[in-house]
């Protein structure tokens, strides 16, 4: 068992492979007999009272009829009319599902010190389950508050008071909320603690999800900046990801930010099992009914089914557009409707202001479809579908750099509005972590064991190549505000665009852990090893410079950096010669691409 040990896991580490050795050891000498109760032959579940659920009508359904049943291990029992029952025979299913599962898996979850808390909400902004909110409330709010919730005087919002909630019940303990919260005087106001001295926050996190976001709030702090964004609800919660996933946090601010009007196509991969596996549904609705609404097809069409998606709301709201011009050009239109369609006119390619001129717009042609006007009537038929759609396409680098690259490459080149964010991981991380075309120089992983000899895709360039597709490279923890800032970008331009943000594994056996995920991505910045930057084509019509560069020239060493994770420290071990040569190469390449970077920064050279 030693020797099989060994082999197994001897390029991770003297210490890994020690430590298995003991456990083989005192497996084989402290087992001890376990007298079993004759009673247990014949034991039966305790009977349960249904418990009361709270929420969307069709959610609470699906809960009680299926998720309980799946999650019970009781899933081959359903019987077809359990589908049908639900209106789950076209494969939908409600969104929001995932919030009543309530898994306690953490051992240890934070506590908050207000008393160390300066309010930057960097906690919640990198959390990858959405368990820690700041909540934002009146005088009376907080008066009603549970007891155990501790709460203080709101910075720039006299009379209020901001708490920050954590759902114990719901948390993975990651520890990323800990990690990156600057605190106050060296204290931090984030500390690990057991699970069972923390159980009461889980009232404190309830009572906050009840009062919800407050728009002036939104409105001081804005909604496009770090702290601000999260006061608005995120719309990806509790997902099944990794304790301190790095894909995540970016899908969760994506839906902060655009989620209540958001389509998404959703490549196979890890991106699609957290985001969507049976029976819980991670992305969820906001106190209007409206979220994500999120599909995944195949892993090699994703492009192809979101630009698919894309065209179809494309032409369902040009058939839309022409009703509303025809009713405001019409005499028998009230000139309330005039103005409601004129503001939905005006506003017809901005998916934020566009659905609030849609609000607006509805009513007034639902009083002329009573009066009799067919074209509002035809209008009101589909809508759905009248307010625009922020379009987005997830996925992981395997699809985005391999498989689906083909379809990527189509879609960018189409020119129409539609969204890419690939989670770059560097690995095929949910089949087992095997080599990808993102995969660097010198990096260990399946069918690539010796070590990575070619350098990684340069997909960025091939994006920016056309001129005409915003392109954006981020590492949210290396600079939270250029992240949230190429999001908002990215979403406004009216064209296609490419994010591809850096998301640190657990197939990258970081040394500390995945607690440190964010701190990751920062050192990888600083290194040299990942570039932050921004592409941008309304610049050029500006005749300004269309690419910015975010990063710093690299201060720390790439080297250590390297050294700090598993995929590349074994090969040192198994393959030392080959180690050295391959990370002399990356080194060199990780140097001529930030010059490379450097000269379009400075205009020196074409894009």
């Amino acid at each position: 068992m030693k020797d099989a040990a060994t082999k197994s896991y001897s390029k991770k580490g003297e210490k890994i492979v020690a430590m298995n050795h003991e456990a083989i050891e005192r497996g084989a000498n402290e087992y001890h007999k376990v007298n079993v109760p004759e009673s247990w032959k014949n034991a039966v579940d305790e009977a349960k009272a249904d418990v009361a659920l709270e929420g969307n009508a069709d959610t609470v359904a699906y809960v009680k009829n299926f998720l309980n049943p799946c999650n019970k291990y009781k899933g081959n029992d359903l019987p077809v009319s359990a589908f049908v029952d639900l209106g789950m025979e076209d494969g939908t299913a409600p969104a929001g599902s995932s919030a009543y599962e309530k898994r306690c898996i953490a051992i240890d979850i934070p506590e908050w010190n207000p008393q160390n808390c300066i309010q930057c909400n960097f906690c919640s902004y990198v959390c990858p389950h959405a368990v820690i909110r700041p909540v934002a409330l009146t005088e009376e709010e907080a008066a009603n508050a549970p007891a155990s919730q501790k709460y203080k005087d709101m910075t720039g919002m006299p009379g209020m008071k901001f708490a920050m909630t954590i759902s114990a019940m719901d948390c993975s303990g990651c520890g990323s909320c800990a990690q990156v919260c600057p605190g106050m005087k060296g204290e931090k106001a984030l500390v690990m603690k057991p699970m069972e001295t923390q159980l009461q926050s889980q009232e404190g996190f309830d009572y906050g999800r009840k009062i919800g976001p407050k728009q002036e709030v939104i409105d001081k702090f804005k909604e496009t900046t770090v702290k601000g964004s999260q006061f608005k609800q995120p719309l990806l919660e509790f997902s099944g990801a990794c304790a301190g996933c790095g894909e995540t946090p970016y899908a969760k601010l994506v839906t902060q930010l655009f989620g209540d009007r958001m389509y998404i196509a959703n490549a196979t991969g890890c991106s699609s099992i957290w985001g969507g596996s049976a029976p819980a549904t991670p992305y969820t609705r906001n106190e209007k009914g409206h979220g994500p609404a999120w599909s995944n097809s195949l892993f090699e069409d994703n492009a192809e089914f979101g630009y698919g998606m894309t065209l179809a709301q494309k032409a369902i709201r040009g058939r839309l557009a022409e009703y509303v011009e025809e009713i405001a050009a019409s005499d028998k239109s009230s000139a309330e409707l005039k103005e409601a369609c004129k503001n939905y006119l005006d506003t017809f390619s901005d998916s934020k202001l566009n659905r609030a001129a849609t609000d607006a717009l509805i009513p007034e042609l639902e009083k002329a479809a009573a009066a009799g006007c067919e074209l509002s009537q035809k209008a009101l038929k589909d809508k759905d579908f009248l307010a625009k759609k922020s379009m987005w396409i997830f996925g992981g680098d395997g699809w985005a750099y391999d498989i689906g690259f083909g379809g990527l490459d189509h879609v960018i080149a189409s020119g129409e509005n539609v969204n890419i964010l690939v989670f770059d991981t560097e690995v095929y991380s949910n089949t087992g972590g095997q080599a990808s075309k993102s995969t660097p120089i010198g990096s260990v992983a399946q069918f690539a064991a010796t070590g990575k000899a070619t350098k990684k895709k340069d997909l960025p360039a091939i994006a920016m190549s056309y001129g005409y597709v915003y392109v954006a490279h981020v590492a949210m923890g290396a600079d939270y505000n250029q992240c949230i800032k190429a999001f908002a970008e990215a979403e406004s331009y009216d064209g296609p665009s490419l994010i591809i943000a850096y998301a640190p594994c657990i197939n990258h056996g970081i040394k500390g852990g995945m607690s440190i995920a964010q701190r990751e991505e920062k050192k990888a910045v600083e290194a040299g090893y990942w570039q932050n930057f921004r592409y941008d084509p309304r610049l050029k019509e500006e005749g300004k410079n269309p690419f910015h560069l975010d990063s710093k020239a690299p201060t720390a060493s790439y080297r250590d950096f390297i050294m700090g994770e598993v995929r590349y420290n074994s090969l040192t071990r198994a393959f030392p010669e080959r180690a050295e040569k391959l990370f002399t190469e990356a080194e060199k390449v990780a140097k001529e691409n930030y010059e490379h970077l450097e000269k379009l920064s400075k205009g020196e050279i074409a894009e």
